[in-house]
């Protein structure tokens, strides 16, 4: 899975990043990490999160509105789709 090229992006902006991901279903976290359970999970920057989000749909990428709700890839998603979506993530990133 890709999550770990989204959170590099992320780490690589400047922002704490952590998440995983198990077959086609991902989540990530703003927070250090890692995150084992909801009391870790509330430890993250959820404002953050949103301006991410926001920034995410103007770049065309529709994603889960929290950060407490997983993302899935589907068999129609392709690696250009992928590619596209990280890179619209770093450039969100970038901005945020």
């Amino acid at each position: 899975m890709y999550i770990h090229t989204y959170i590099d992006a992320g780490r690589a902006e400047g922002h704490e990043v952590c998440g995983n991901s198990i077959s086609g279903m991902f989540g990530f976290f703003f927070c250090k990490g890692p995150v084992n359970n909801f009391q870790d999970a509330m430890k993250s920057d959820t404002a953050k999160f949103a301006k991410w989000h926001r920034g995410m749909l103007e770049e065309g990428v529709y994603l889960a509105p929290s950060q407490f709700e997983a993302g899935f890839t589907g068999l129609k998603h392709t690696d250009a789709d992928i590619d596209a979506t990280i890179a619209a993530a770093r450039r969100v990133f970038a901005r945020i």
